[in-house]
């Protein structure tokens, strides 16, 4: 009787699972979403006799404030991603306690990114709550991604938010939101470690399969927050800023992972995977031609903006 393949990986991933689960649990450092918002500024709004929200009311830039609702938002919709991990991982054994342990530290994320913007009215709280509303109605579905191919996607999802989270902190130029937003990244950074090992066992056992999955995932990319309203303006003002784009997703994302896990230079693999691995290197010369193009506009608006002035 053949095993399935999902099956088989679920059974021999499940020690590297437990022993990436507490070396996660070792280096990973308690910390408390309210020690990072600044309470002190905060006051009532309208409905309670105090003051509503006026965009002068923010020292925040129109730019940062979209990254930081951007952001905001992709972290609120936890509910989805914790039930899209779920239905692969399972509840049962080190997988379970995994799913629980990532859902209830993401959960962090949203509580102190949403207290620092109302405490310090940094965005519409009106808007806010209902784009909230809309974008947990709209949810997140991976489209029944297989194993592997979720193993894939979070490992390139996770850096990805790791490095939006420390670039929009840097951006606006708040000293707050910087340390709250880097501490927030620690924690990104630390489910890339352990979805990226799960990758690299991954990649032993099922080497051909798994190499189809990065390709797949790699060429088919979209940031969990695409399901936002107004996501792809949104995204292309946070790109225009450098807070994220092509380049830093060509350069800091995608290319760092493919060499950890040596892709392109992986040696015995059958047609399934040599094609995959085509695709991939094809897929990225395009993205890179991609990010080049965008770097050189921006460039040249930035040059006309200059000449203007």
């Amino acid at each position: 009787m053949t095993i399935p393949l999902t099956t088989r990986l679920l059974r021999d991933l499940e020690p590297t699972v437990a022993a990436n689960l507490n070396r996660h649990l070792d280096v990973a450092k308690e910390w408390m979403p309210h020690e990072y918002v600044p309470w002190s500024l905060g006051r009532d709004f309208g409905d309670l006799g105090g003051q509503r929200w006026e965009a002068d009311q923010s020292s925040l830039s129109p730019i940062a404030r979209t990254a930081l609702e951007v952001n905001l938002l992709t972290e609120d919709n936890l509910p989805s991603y914790h039930r899209e991990i779920e239905r692969v991982f399972g509840r049962d054994g080190a997988w379970g306690t995994w799913v629980h342990r990532w859902t209830a530290e993401e959960g962090r994320h949203g509580i102190c990114i949403r207290d620092y913007l109302l405490v310090t009215r940094g965005v519409d709280p009106d808007e806010l709550e209902r784009a909230r509303m809309q974008t947990m109605q709209t949810g997140f579905d991976t489209g029944d991604k297989s194993l592997l191919n979720v193993f894939a996607y979070v490992s390139f999802q996770e850096l990805a938010t790791r490095i939006s989270h420390r670039n929009t902190g840097r951006y606006t130029q708040d000293p707050v939101a910087d340390k709250l937003l880097a501490r927030v990244a620690a924690d990104e950074n630390l489910h890339m470690l352990f979805y990226r090992n799960l990758v690299t066992a991954a990649l032993e056992i099922e080497p051909n399969q798994t190499i189809r999955a990065i390709a797949d995932e790699v060429i088919g990319f979209q940031m969990p927050g695409s399901v936002i309203p107004g996501f792809a303006r949104k995204a292309a003002l946070i790109a225009k800023a450098g807070i994220y784009d092509l380049r830093i997703h060509h350069d800091d994302v995608v290319r760092p992972l493919l060499r950890h896990w040596g892709v392109f230079d992986l040696k015995g693999l059958d047609a399934v995977g040599e094609t995959a691995r085509e695709e991939l290197a094809d897929f990225l010369t395009r993205l890179d031609t991609q990010a080049s193009r965008f770097e050189q506009r921006r460039a040249d608006s930035a040059q006309r903006l200059t000449v203007k002035a």
